[in-house]
Order: C-alpha cells, then sequence, then structure tokens
C-alpha cells in the first residue's frame, strides 16, 4: 500500500536519506527507530507529501487514507471533545453543529439530520464515546470545548479522531508520550486488533515488543528492516554489526595489503604495472563501511546550588481552578532542602498544575506561596515549546538566564545533547 523508492532527501547540506526503500503491507506493524535527527519525522513529511524527496519516489494505492498523530501542539478550536473525536469530514462537523443550534421543526436542522444520516453520524458519534471512555474522558468531557483542555488531553482527543476515522494507514509520533498506564493498556490493546497498517515512532520498547512486526532503523542514510519486535531487533542488529565490522576489518586489511604492494613497488619498472593494477583493485572494491558508533548517552550535571534554607517551598492553602473545573482546594504542600519529590497520578488529576505553581509560572488564585531562603527555581516544561522563544537561535535560548554562562560553556552543553 505503501513504497518508498530510492528516495534521497538533504536538509541544509546534510543527506538524510539516500537511496533509500520501504515498502510497508495492509496489515503490517512497523516501529520506525533511530537517533534524534536521523530523519523518522522528515519521513513521516515525505509519506504525507508535506515535503519532496530531491530523488526517487513515494508512492501509496489508489484510495488509500492516512492518519497522523504528531508528537505533539495538534489543534484545538471551540469544538467540543466529541464533536473532535468524531469529525471524520467537515460536513459531519458541520451537521453536528447545526443540529445544536437550530429548532428541531426548521428546513436547517432536517438538512443537516439528513447529511448527519448520509455521512455516518449515527455510527460515528458511539463509535467516538467509547473511544474517548477508553482514552479515559469522562462523559462530562464530551461537551467541554477542546481548546480549555490541556495539551495532553488535546493529544487524546485527536489520537481518538484518529481511531474513530479508522484509515488505511496511521502514523504515529511517540503516540504513548500523553497516556498513563491505564489508557495506555487499552490503547495497546486496541492496536492489536486494528484493521489497518500501522507506521510508529516511539521510545516505549514494551509497545513496540506488544504490537509491532518489524523494526525499520534508519542508518547509514537507509531505511534497515528487521523482522520481529524491539527485543528481536537488538539481538538481530548486535549479530549483523558484529558481522559487518569483522567484514569491515578484514577488508580494511586486504586494502592495506595492497596498498602497501602498491607503494612499495610503483616506482620499479618491473613492478610497476603490478601496483598499477593493486591500485585499480582497491578502487573495484565495494567498499564497506564500520558500523555506526553506539548513540552517546546524555549525562547530566547540575552545578551545585547556593545552600538554601531548611525550607525550600510552602504552599498554604492554596485554590486553583481552570473555569468551572476546580483543581485545588484548599492545598497544602512543602519541601525541605534535600527533599525527592515524585507526583504521581492519573492524567487530569493536577500534576503539571501544582508544578506550574511551585516553579512560579502559574499566579496563585488563593491562598500563599513561599520561596525559602536563598532559593532559586528551575522549571522544565512537559511541553516544550512552552518554554521557546520562536526568533530565538539555539544558542541564545541556550543563554537565556538571569546570569548567562559564557557562549563557549553553552557550546559545550549543548554539545552533550
Amino acid at each position: 500500500m505503501l513504497t518508498i523508492s530510492q528516495i534521497t532527501k538533504a536538509f541544509g547540506g546534510r543527506t538524510l536519506f539516500e537511496d533509500a526503500s520501504l515498502q510497508v503491507n495492509r496489515g503490517d506493524r512497523v516501529g520506525l527507530v533511530g537517533p534524534n535527527g536521523a530523519g523518522k519525522s522528515t519521513l513521516f513529511s515525505l509519506i504525507l507529501g508535506e515535503a519532496s524527496p530531491d530523488a526517487g519516489k513515494v508512492s501509496l494505492e489508489k484510495s488509500v487514507s492516512i492518519g497522523f498523530l504528531p508528537q505533539e501542539n495538534a489543534p484545538a478550536g471551540d469544538e467540543t471533545v466529541l464533536e473532535l473525536a468524531s469529525a471524520i469530514s467537515p460536513e459531519l462537523t458541520a451537521a453536528q453543529r447545526i443540529l445544536k443550534t437550530t429548532p428541531e421543526d426548521s428546513t436547517e436542522h432536517h438538512d443537516a439530520l439528513q447529511a448527519f444520516d448520509e455521512h455516518g453520524g449515527w455510527q460515528t458519534e458511539p463509535k467516538a464515546k467509547r473511544i474517548l471512555h477508553g482514552l479515559a474522558f469522562r462523559e462530562s468531557d464530551f461537551e467541554r470545548p477542546a481548546k480549555t483542555l490541556s495539551g495532553g488531553w488535546v493529544m487524546r482527543a485527536h489520537l481518538a479522531r484518529l481511531l474513530v476515522q479508522e484509515p488505511d494507514l496511521l502514523l504515529l509520533d511517540e503516540p504513548t508520550n500523553h497516556l498513563d498506564l491505564e489508557s495506555l493498556v487499552w490503547f495497546q490493546e486496541y492496536l492489536k486488533n486494528y484493521s489497518g497498517a500501522i507506521l510508529m515512532i516511539s521510545h516505549d520498547r514494551e509497545f513496540l515488543n506488544q504490537l509491532v512486526g518489524s523494526i525499520i532503523e534508519i542508518a547509514h542514510r537507509r531505511l534497515l528492516r528487521y523482522r520481529g519486535n524491539w527485543d528481536s531487533y537488538v539481538e538481530q542488529k548486535a549479530a549483523r554489526e558484529e558481522q559487518q565490522l569483522s567484514a569491515y576489518k578484514n577488508q580494511q586489511k586486504e586494502i592495506q595489503s595492497l596498498q602497501a604492494f602498491a607503494d612499495r613497488f610503483r616506482a620499479k619498472a618491473s613492478k610497476a604495472s603490478q601496483a598499477q593494477s593493486k591500485l585499480k583493485q582497491i578502487d573495484r572494491m565495494e567498499k564497506i563501511e564500520a558500523p555506526l558508533a553506539r548513540e552517546k548517552t546524555v549525562h547530566f550535571h547540575f552545578p551545585q546550588p547556593p545552600r538554601s534554607g531548611h525550607r525550600v517551598i510552602k504552599l498554604e492553602q492554596v485554590d486553583h481552578a481552570y473555569g468551572d473545573l476546580v483543581v485545588y482546594r484548599g492545598l497544602n504542600f512543602e519541601a525541605e532542602r534535600g527533599h525527592r519529590v515524585v507526583l504521581v497520578g492519573p492524567n487530569g488529576s493536577g500534576k503539571s498544575t501544582l508544578l506550574k505553581l511551585l516553579g512560579g509560572s502559574l499566579e496563585v488564585q488563593r491562598g500563599t506561596r513561599e520561596l525559602g531562603h536563598n532559593v532559586k527555581v528551575g522549571y522544565f516544561s512537559q511541553y516544550r515549546v512552552e518554554m521557546l522563544q520562536p526568533g530565538m537561535t539555539v544558542l541564545d535560548t541556550a543563554r537565556d538566564m538571569p546570569n548567562p554562562v559564557s557562549e563557549q560553556v553553552a557550546r559545550t552543553v549543548l554539545g552533550s545533547f
């Protein structure tokens, strides 16, 4: 259903793909892996037609439908959660809105009811509700404007929409990022029975182990296919790299031997032709590439902060709500120097809200927030774009702090990533 034939794609002088090919058939379950920056999201863009290959071809069978879930930042507007989840066509969405806002005896309402029927509304809404329930939405959430949801819940609503739509090919970019354990288990079981093909980017090894029948690795600017799940891929890759390294070393020894002969005898008239023959033999060889070095592991180093007071932070009798949704009432929280605290709870229970209150990026609506002596707060958001200014460079962003570090220090830290 999807054929990628010998594509080449470069960005800014860097070649991501060179003569890369891939075939995805109906019913396939494929995991796409590779280090950050290898080209996973670019491959999705090529499949979706948002970008074009510099050479080669991406082709789909006629009438194949594609559904795509981005890693983050899916849009949400005035539509309700149920409308978003059941938005399998613009016509159905328009009919849903008209039915809610017009008198039942009006011509407009009658026409909308007919359109609702023609575009599968009677089947779509119950299916959307079942899937929303599976992804841990409550009945009371269905009529909420989607734009009032947190980023993670918006992503869930879009995931529900894709599952309702049931496209022939699902492209999923880190689909488990915004799911709690209960929703993840439900989603995993749902995908096991999904009728279409799935191509997913994921760092969740257990998720890949449970679902995929093959792994595509982006390496050496190619798309390398391994049959089996994640664990099988790891074993096959290790064996493949060992064979490749052995073949590479043997070839390098042969090249060195041929080169040494040529260097030794090229100046002798009686041996010059043999020396030249050895050089041509080297040129004719199909060179074996050395296995790629293992992906670098990032090591974090947090400088020792100034010594603070015993009490680091305190929230007292804090209330916080989003409209009519009360998240906290009379919250008390205290952390002392040296504490290591983990926040757990289902999505929507207020974990991110608490971190924002503690970090100062969200104002306390009622109650008090008190920082201890000599305390500095650093906050890293789950949704990274909240922390970024689009007009700033990577280097400027890394140095954007009250007491900027030197450019060299910033470059060193960035280089470790």
